[in-house]
């Protein structure tokens, strides 16, 4: 059905088509990303953008000796299927199956791992400096898209590497910000012009035959940059100190070819702006790009079903990020001084309601968790009250931001952390393994983990009247179905809930498990509190088990080490009480993708794994 694509086990085999046949290679692997994603899910929208981009940057630089670093990782299923894992596809995202995003010991084409946005830059400079010192040929190009950008790291990057002269090439691949004009034939021949050696030899010799004159030099230097400013947006990147170039059309595989094949050639950083439509070839997919963006399974031929049933129906088990949408429109509307932020993130927050009542109140900072909470510091200094949704990977890159601009300064800054523990297929780089672990050692933070709807609710809701640092930390996906009350009230403050009274072991849950641990309380006869607070812990509640039980048994959705369970135990030893401890959480390693299900059985944390656990240990 692919003939051509089928040929195409590496991009050595790609590197001996002739140019004509490549628009044909670009139809078939389009059509082929479309049929594949639909039956495992996925990424659909920015990969069928980067077809031609990525045909074209294999079929110019030789990988992988020349090393292409995709910044975050939706961009890149072409690139998967180039390199050797067309087969593999039908397991993407699945236990034991390739990834979703670049990883190193997948492939040597992966030249690095990534999840996270806004790394490309440093990463690819690094490896053009060592390239350098090396006294190598080999090129570092990075592909970063328009969204990443808006990361503080990425310019961090730009402005180290402007001040280098190793041979890096950043492509921006712009996709939606609109920072272009129309791309046309006028910029294509600049393009082609300005990528060429005849220009950059030109440039380098005008500046040596000017050097005994600064005015004119200057004057030339200022000419050009107005010449290009008139039809290009690249002067920002050219005070970089890059060599702008472009933007050229991200679909014309003649033109990506040329003008690659130039770039290639010229020495120091050079900066190519590419510009791409996201679901491209896929009609669908360029209706409604956000839709189309991270898919479930679906029929090609008919696009994505509308969900059916009434409003109610289909929230009759709302995500834990919809409980939060809900409950910031409603505090929003009971307090004026609340301010929503997000780090992008509207939709997956649960934020898009709240953005479309309170415009005003609603801010989307982009990419850039660390400006996020600053600024949320700032907006809290005076009288404001900034809620952060932020899912709980994300928030790993703010952590000086939360400790020094925030907890030292014991600002009331909320924060809905979404996605704590495992979240399935997209594996170890979006995992919330850590949050508990790093958030319970910072003095004057409050954490919260609750362990259904109407819990996260109203511990929204008590974090929100603390007026200090507070984070309401939850799961993926949906909880175990309790009714939301649409009152809201304050918990106590520290205060645990003693859920089911047995004998010879106490189970202490820590938000999601509950539910297992309540079931194993059943087949086990175990006493279970739902502990509801990390920080502060209800030390009261937790010497009362430990004086009644044999054994005293931790539960979390967090890595063991300095988690909820370590708390405990500092706990006990803090008042001189011994008793036998069993920490269950997630494992000293980074688990890959998987169904979240699955996920936790294999770590032993649903109620079989949670009972058989004990059961070994009182038999110890």
């Amino acid at each position: 059905m692919h003939p051509l694509l089928a040929s195409i086990n590496s991009p050595d085999d790609l590197r001996k088509l002739e140019r004509a046949q490549l628009q044909q290679l670009a139809a078939e692997l389009r059509c082929f990303l479309v049929e594949s994603v639909s039956k495992t899910g996925g990424h659909l929208s920015s990969n069928l953008g980067t077809v031609e981009l990525t045909i074209a940057l294999h079929y110019i630089y030789n990988t992988p000796d020349d090393r292409l670093v995709w910044d975050v990782g939706h961009q890149t299923y072409a690139h998967k299927i180039l390199t050797g894992r067309r087969e593999a596809m039908g397991r993407l995202r699945m236990a034991g199956g390739i990834a979703g995003f670049p990883k190193r010991d997948e492939s040597p084409y992966d030249a690095f791992g990534t999840g996270h946005s806004s790394t490309s830059i440093s990463a690819a400079l690094g490896m053009a400096v060592a390239a350098q010192r090396e006294g190598s040929a080999r090129r570092a190009v990075a592909i970063i898209g328009d969204g990443a950008l808006t990361g503080g790291m990425a310019f961090e990057a730009l402005n180290n590497a402007g001040a280098l002269d190793a041979n890096l090439l950043v492509i921006l691949n712009d996709n939606d910000m609109s920072i272009s004009r129309p791309v046309g034939a006028l910029n294509n021949y600049l393009a082609r012009l300005m990528s060429g050696r005849f220009y950059a030899a030109m440039r380098r010799g005008s500046e040596k035959m000017f050097k005994g004159m600064p005015p004119v030099l200057e004057f030339a230097k200022r000419a050009e940059e107005h010449v290009k400013g008139m039809v290009t947006p690249g002067t920002l990147f050219e005070e970089f100190g890059f060599n702008y170039i472009g933007p050229i059309d991200g679909h014309d595989l003649a033109v990506l070819a040329d003008t690659l094949g130039n770039i290639r050639q010229l020495e120091g950083p050079q900066f190519l702006h590419v510009v791409t439509q996201k679901g491209k070839g896929y009609a669908h997919a360029e209706q409604d790009c956000v839709l189309y963006h991270g898919v479930s399974k679906f029929d090609p031929a008919n696009g994505i079903a509308p969900a059916r049933g009434s409003v109610g129906e289909r929230h009759a088990r709302p995500t834990y990020a919809e409980v939060f949408g809900q409950w910031l429109c409603d505090m929003a509307a009971q307090d004026e001084k609340l301010i929503g932020i997000t780090p992008a993130m509207c939709e997956g927050s649960g934020m898009a309601e709240f953005a479309r009542i309170f415009p005003a109140r609603y801010f989307d900072v982009g990419i850039a968790e660390q400006h996020a909470l600053t600024f949320a510091a700032g907006l809290a200094c005076d009288g404001c009250k900034p809620v952060v949704a932020i899912y709980s990977t994300f928030l790993q890159r703010a952590y000086d931001q939360l400790i020094h601009d925030i907890a030292i300064q014991n600002l009331p800054v909320m924060l809905a952390i979404d996605r704590g523990g495992l979240v399935g297929a997209d594996g170890a780089t979006h995992a919330g393994s850590f949050d508990l672990s790093y958030l319970r050692c910072i003095p004057n933070m409050t954490v919260m983990v609750p362990s259904d709807e109407d819990e996260c609710r109203q511990m929204l809701y008590t974090a929100f009247q603390l007026g200090t640092p507070s984070a309401v930390r939850y799961p993926r996906g949906c909880g175990p179905g309790t009714a939301i009350s649409g009152e809201m009230r304050a918990l106590p403050i520290g205060k645990a809930e003693l859920r089911r009274a047995g004998r010879r072991v106490a189970i202490l849950a820590f938000g999601s498990m509950l539910a297992p641990a309540l079931q194993a309380g059943e087949q086990l006869d175990a006493s279970v509190a739902n502990m509801r607070f990390v920080k502060p812990l209800d030390a009261e509640l937790i010497l009362k088990l430990a004086r009644e039980h044999e054994l005293l048994v931790t539960v979390e959705e967090n890595t063991v080490q300095g988690g909820a369970g370590s708390a405990v135990a500092e706990c006990l030893q803090q008042h001189g009480v011994a008793v036998p401890l069993l920490h269950l959480g997630l494992p000293d390693s980074f688990i890959e993708q998987g169904e979240h299900a699955q996920m936790l059985a294999d770590c032993g944390l649903d109620a079989k794994g949670l009972a058989a656990s004990i059961e070994r240990k009182l038999t110890e």
